[in-house]
């Protein structure tokens, strides 16, 4: 008997190579840009510098996967803003999306 499971899980697909730039624009059309913006761009130069000293480019890929999800998300919190709900109990989003490794 082994003790190796009998699948392994899939990874994530990796975003295409004009992800990034098609997410600047747009979060650059989104009703949130003035403080959206300029946050992707601080975690994407993060991103960018622990790809150069790790070779690797997962941390630009969980950059754009977690921007992709808030960008996704925005209108379903909208609406659920609008709609006078009670906030008070929010999830952050780093304990749904997980960490990196």
């Amino acid at each position: 008997m082994s003790a190796q499971p009998d699948h392994a899980p899939v990874p994530p697909a990796s975003p295409a190579p004009t992800a990034a730039a098609q997410l600047l624009a747009q979060l650059r059309e989104s009703s949130r840009a003035s403080t959206w913006v300029p946050a992707f761009e601080q975690d994407w130069a993060r991103a960018l510098e622990d790809s150069r000293h790790s070779y690797s480019l997962s941390p630009l890929h969980d950059v754009v996967r977690t921007w992709q999800a808030r960008l996704a998300a925005a209108p379903a919190v909208d609406a659920f803003l609008a709609g006078g709900c009670d906030d008070s109990d929010g999830v952050d989003l780093a304990d749904v999306l997980g960490t990196r490794p």
